[in-house]
């Protein structure tokens, strides 16, 4: 018998064994389904006012230019019945696939795209389509800025969701692994499913990294550090130093609560944490706890006080420093930006200086992730936080994907579902599936005062907090503020916005290449992504980004030095805590592990 001839003993009692199987997954998927629980719908997408400004823009542009309407449609047809046309020409003519001028897209990489009469039809088909519907949302009047930023937002998510690589039957490389693999990698898609179903209380959530490579505090979170002080918000750790001498001044980062803070502190050859320390600073990091129900009534003021302010006094107490350095990442830097005004009208002189990572404080121009902030997400939210407390990490989870679906959503779920593939030993993906819930009335009040109403940028206004209206104006300390040039979160032309407007007489902007994520962790290593530097502050960011230099390499270094120079001088290496502060737990510390069900 050659290696190509089949044992047909062999392949009937593996279908017998993939018949059981099924059996088996079918059981758990009708069990793991029926344990999904309702969404509302204003959570599932936009509400009837979106749909309502949309069909009347598309009416009225069809009553005030009716002929543009009707020559866009011949348009679309008429590429469509060519290419169909040109398409049975050459199957007939035995040519393979007619002229191909649609864009290179790596969705596509399948040769058969390219070469099969079936799949080229396909690519083609859908790629006009997804023109035509492009062309015409572009062409639409009558729309603000914002409606017209939803109308494209949601007309491409459309778009990429009815792409032919999403649906087995029209993707080759699914087709083909199924064939190889005699149905054994629909099988294993089919677990790899209902594993995610099962793990999700019957939601689908593709699972990003292999679950069972990575474990905080054994491969990922490691620098060496003790938890030194805890309250009900935060527990506080001292990183051990590196060096025989250390800067004098101290150092606290304060991370997003959105996710977990060891996204600092992956690997040892990409931890800002064992950096810095290596650098000579005393670091201490804010681990924030991950709330439960019991939050239900914590606001933005309890993050202040239970968290910035405790970090800080204690920081000051155990080092015995009038003055402290501090980083705030994200939400953290847009609420550390809040807190410093906050300190500014009580006359608290306890900050030497202040770094911002990828922090939005103006909301004026809210990005991308602005097509989710309108009333009929934000009422939605405020329901659901009414109703179980906390905002859960579903939510931010599944709607920060959505903004880069391809990637997220769509390319994970065709590698494991039709593919079989089980997910990578990915640290950064293992990370970004690991979220947190958010306190109802924290995330009301972020996204009503802040994100909507944009109180503490926007004029004559001022962010309410502790009695007290922060303005933005009012952050005056030295300042070094870093954005990310592909940022889908934090934009950074809006960043450099809010730092352009704050009061400071020190200020350094830095724009790094890449997004949220790799653009801030971009250790100098890897000599991967390059960083922008300007002194000058123009009014808009576009001429601040013309005039600017390029650097090669990571910024940490620039800004390494940047903070040397507001930490003093050097000191013997400081021990971790002292006799007010033991040690509680080994870093990473135990309110970083585990997400609350709600």
């Amino acid at each position: 018998m050659t290696t190509n001839e089949v044992n047909p003993n062999e392949s009937s009692e593996k279908l017998k064994e993939n018949l059981e199987r099924i059996e088996e997954l079918t059981e758990r998927f009708a069990a793991a389904v029926a344990k999904k629980q309702a969404i509302r719908p204003a959570l599932q997408g936009p509400g009837q006012d979106y749909y309502t400004k949309s069909l009347g823009a598309y009416w009225t542009e069809m009553m005030k230019h009716p002929g543009k309407v009707l020559e866009d449609q011949v348009e679309f047809w008429g590429k469509t019945l060519k290419h169909a046309v040109d398409a049975q020409q050459a199957l007939i003519a035995n040519e393979g696939v007619p002229e191909d001028p649609t864009p290179k897209d790596p969705r596509f990489r399948n040769p058969l795209w390219d070469t099969h009469p079936y799949f080229n039809y396909l690519k083609q088909q859908y790629l006009i389509t997804s023109e035509a519907m492009q062309d015409a949302v572009e062409g639409l009047e009558g729309l603000d800025p914002q409606d017209r930023k939803r109308v494209t937002y949601f007309t491409q998510q459309m778009v990429d969701m009815m792409s032919p690589t999403n649906f087995l039957a029209t993707n080759p490389d699914a087709l083909e692994k199924a064939i190889e693999t005699e149905g054994q990698s629909l099988i294993d898609g089919l677990e790899n499913m209902i594993r995610d179903l099962e793990r999700n209380d019957g939601e689908l959530v593709v699972t990003l990294s292999d679950p069972d490579a990575f474990k905080v505090g054994e491969n990922l979170g490691t620098a060496e550090g003790q938890v030194i002080y805890r309250n009900r918000m935060i527990e506080l750790i001292q990183y051990k130093a590196k060096t025989d001498k250390v800067y004098e001044r101290p150092l606290i980062i304060f991370p997003p609560w959105i996710n977990k803070f060891y996204i600092l502190d992956l690997k040892p050859e990409n931890s800002l944490i064992r950096w810095i320390v290596e650098q000579g600073f005393t670091l201490y990091v804010v681990s924030w706890v991950n709330p439960d129900t019991s939050y239900a009534d914590v606001g933005m003021e309890d993050y202040v006080e239970d968290g910035y302010f405790a970090a800080i006094d204690e920081v000051r107490a155990i080092t015995g420093q009038d003055k402290v350095n501090v980083v705030g990442y994200c939400i953290a830097g847009t609420t550390l930006a809040i807190t410093l005004s906050l300190m500014k009208k009580r006359k608290e002189d306890k900050i030497n200086s202040a770094t911002f990572f990828t922090a939005l404080t103006d909301f004026s121009d809210q990005g991308e992730v602005g097509v989710f902030l309108d009333n009929d997400f934000v009422d939605g939210i405020e329901e659901e936080v009414t109703d179980k407390g906390v905002l859960p990490s579903l939510y931010m989870s599944r709607t920060f994907s959505y903004l880069r679906s391809n990637d997220l959503i769509y390319g994970p779920a065709i590698k494991s579902y039709m593919m079989g593939n089980a997910p990578p030993a990915f640290d950064l993906l293992y990370w970004n599936g690991d979220s947190t819930n958010l306190p109802g009335r924290m995330a009301v009040e972020y996204l009503r005062g802040l994100c909507q109403d944009d109180k503490f940028a926007g004029e004559g206004k001022g962010f309410p907090i502790l009695g007290t209206r922060t303005r933005i104006e009012d952050v005056e300390v030295p300042l070094c503020a870093i954005a990310c040039e592909t940022d889908h979160i934090a934009a950074w032309k809006s960043s450099y916005r809010g730092m352009r407007k704050m009061g400071s007489e020190d200020k350094t902007f830095i724009l790094t290449e890449s997004g949220h994520i790799a653009g801030i962790v971009n250790p100098p290593s890897k000599k991967k992504y390059g960083h922008y530097t300007n002194e000058d502050w123009p009014e808009n960011p576009e001429d601040w980004q013309a005039g600017a230099d390029k650097h090669e390499g990571s910024w940490w270094g620039r800004w390494g030095k940047w903070l040397a120079k507001r930490s003093g001088k050097k000191i013997p290496a400081r021990e971790i805590g002292d006799s007010e502060h033991p040690a509680l737990a080994e870093a990473p510390g135990t309110y970083v592990i585990g997400c609350p069900k709600v």
